[in-house]
């Protein structure tokens, strides 16, 4: 599970190591490698810029992230990616990229339907013709929340050699109108106490997806139940949903 709250230095250096690379950022860098202009919305540390370039990607490469320690992890993995602090109420673009991608389930972190309206409406302008929007949501039918239980500890080590533990906590026994409270603690013996992050996460089914996307002036391609562009499915764990701008 991905929280995007880590607005603290300490928190935002651990980020990799409980985000490792894994078939999600295969599937985007293929993406991003047959692209010559990316925005990666909610960029986090920018591993999948980072990769990119060091790759030797030619193109125009934009991170944007609200949390400015994140940035600060990716700004020093590679200074010659434009990383830009905010959201998409940042910047106007207009029809500047060949892909739009949100990764890391960055998109359920859109709780409020005027959130999702306003990314959307700022993918599109972005998206220049014949470009891509990619995103993936959790599918609720898959319940995954009911895995997010406080007894599955996670460990982590900082670069400093600090072992951290990673908990995770639904809050209020589940969703309510498709939105997920959950308490993330990260505890360590070095540390006076630990440290708590309280976020919420949207579940949107991919009807409903489809309406917001349509309202926006968007046009669903394709759908994946997972990373191997296997059939969407009750049971599938993700949504994985390629769109462009509507004709």
């Amino acid at each position: 599970m991905v929280d995007h709250s880590f607005a603290d230095l300490s928190l935002a250096a651990l980020y990799d190591s409980l985000n490792p690379w894994g078939p999600s950022d295969d599937f985007y860098l293929d993406l991003v490698r047959r692209a010559r202009s990316v925005l990666d919305i909610g960029c986090g540390t920018g591993q999948l810029l980072r990769r990119a370039r060091a790759e030797g990607h030619g193109g125009r490469l934009m991170g944007l992230d609200p949390a400015a320690a994140m940035l600060v992890q990716a700004r020093r993995g590679r200074p010659d990616v434009e990383w830009v602090l905010g959201d998409t109420r940042v910047r106007q673009w207009d029809a500047e990229f060949d892909l739009v991608v949100m990764t890391g389930h960055t998109f359920q972190t859109l709780v409020g339907d005027e959130e999702i309206r306003g990314c959307l409406r700022a993918v599109r302008a972005a998206l220049a013709d014949g470009g891509r929007f990619v995103f993936e949501t959790r599918n609720p039918s898959a319940r995954p929340w009911e895995r997010w239980t406080p007894e599955k500890v996670r460990r982590v080590t900082a670069a400093d050699g600090t072992e951290v533990r990673v908990r995770y906590e639904v809050r209020g026994g589940g969703p309510r109108d498709g939105r997920v409270p959950f308490t993330e603690t990260f505890d360590s013996d070095r540390w006076p106490g630990p440290r708590v992050s309280h976020s919420v996460l949207r579940f949107l089914d991919a009807e409903a997806l489809k309406g917001f996307l349509t309202e926006a002036g968007l046009t669903v391609v394709e759908q994946y139940g997972d990373w191997r562009r296997g059939p969407l499915t009750p049971a599938a764990p993700e949504i994985v949903t390629v769109a462009r701008r509507a004709r």
